[in-house]
C-alpha cells in the first residue's frame, strides 16, 4: 500500500476507533478537488500546515486533517487486524478498484473493504435488489435472476440482505454461479465462501445500521457492468426504492422491474425502468433496449 493509499485510509476511516472522526463525503470530496488544483505538485512530500491555509482552511481545519495523517501507527495495526480476518482494503485510487464505481460515482466512490477473490470485480455483472418480504412470484423472480445469471456467465451482485438479495445469491451459486456480496454489517463477521467476494464501505468491523445499509445500495446500484434488475419494491418507501430511484435520477445502470403490476413497478417504469417478465430473464443481452427516463 502506497503513501497516497494510506492518507485516503486515514482521512476517511474510524480505523477501528469509534470517537475518531474521520472527514466526512464532502469535506474529502472537497479536498480531493482542492488538492487536485494546487499550483506546486504535493504528489512526493505530505500536505504541511502552510499548504491547508492557502487551499482556504482554517486553521482548526488544518489540524484536524494533520492530525488525521498523522494516524500511521493506528492504520497499520489496524491493517494488520484486518489481514489476520482475510480482510483487505481497496481506495478508490488501489490498483483493482472497479473503473464503474470510479466512473459512476466518481470523487464520491467510496474505499472499499474486501474479503474474498477480488478478481470478481473484473468480471461481468448484473446486479439484483428487492423487498425483504416478497410475495411468492416476487421471490421467484429473485432466484431465477440468481439462477440465469449464472447460466449466461454473470457474476451477481447483492446485499446479502434477507428476501431478494438473499434468494437470488443462493440460486446463482447453486448453479454454479459467483456473488459479489455488499455488506452492511461486518465484513470480518462473514464466513469466507467459495465463489463469493464480500465487499464493505470504509472498514470491515463496522456494524450494522440503516446509514450504512442505505448508503451501501449505491455500490450495488453503480458497480454492475449489466444493469440492475428490481425483484420487489415498496412504493417511494425503503431501500429498495430510494437506491433504485437514485440510480434512475443519475444514470448509473439500466433498471429492469419485475411486471408484477404493483404501484412501485409502474411508478419506477415511468422513472425510466424497464418492465421485465420471467420469460424475459432467458437471455439478459436482449434487454438492452433504450428506454427513456423521465429524469
Amino acid at each position: 500500500m502506497n503513501a497516497r493509499e494510506m492518507g485516503f485510509l486515514m482521512l476517511t476511516s474510524q480505523l477501528g476507533d469509534p470517537e475518531r472522526k474521520p472527514l466526512t463525503v464532502a469535506q474529502f470530496r472537497d479536498l480531493s478537488v482542492n488538492v487536485s488544483h494546487m499550483k506546486v505538485d504535493i504528489a512526493d512530500r505530505e500536505l504541511t500546515e502552510k499548504d491547508l491555509l492557502k487551499l482556504g482552511y482554517n486553521g482548526e481545519m488544518a489540524a484536524r486533517i494533520l492530525d488525521l495523517l498523522e494516524d500511521q501507527d493506528l492504520l497499520k495495526r489496524y491493517l494488520k487486524q484486518g489481514a489476520r480476518k482475510h480482510c483487505f482494503p481497496l481506495t478508490r485510487i488501489s490498483s483493482g478498484y472497479p473503473q464503474t464505481l470510479q466512473s459512476r460515482l466518481g470523487l464520491e466512490a467510496p474505499n472499499l473493504w474486501f474479503m474474498g477473490d477480488v478478481t470478481l470485480l473484473d468480471t461481468p455483472a448484473v446486479s439484483l435488489v428487492g423487498s425483504r418480504d416478497l410475495r411468492e412470484e416476487n421471490r421467484e423472480f429473485a432466484r431465477k435472476v440468481g439462477c440465469q445469471a449464472a447460466l449466461q456467465g454473470y457474476t451477481l451482485i447483492s446485499g446479502n440482505a434477507r428476501g431478494a438479495d438473499r434468494e437470488a445469491q443462493e440460486s446463482c451459486l447453486e448453479h454454479g454461479g459467483k456473488v459479489i456480496s455488499v455488506v452492511a454489517d461486518g465484513l470480518s463477521s462473514q464466513q469466507p465462501e467459495k465463489n463469493v467476494l464480500y465487499l464493505s464501505e470504509d472498514g470491515f468491523d463496522l456494524h450494522f445500521s440503516t446509514v450504512r445499509a442505505l448508503s451501501r445500495n449505491r455500490v450495488i446500484h453503480a458497480l454492475p457492468t449489466f444493469g440492475v434488475f428490481v425483484a420487489q419494491s415498496s412504493l417511494k418507501t425503503g431501500g429498495t426504492w430510494s437506491g433504485t430511484e437514485k440510480n434512475l435520477k443519475k444514470g448509473w445502470s439500466p433498471v429492469y422491474c419485475f411486471e408484477d403490476g404493483s404501484a412501485a413497478q409502474i411508478a419506477l417504469c415511468a422513472y425510466g425502468a424497464k418492465a421485465v417478465t420471467l420469460g424475459d430473464l432467458t437471455d439478459f443481452y436482449k434487454l438492452h433496449t433504450k428506454t427513456p427516463s423521465l429524469f
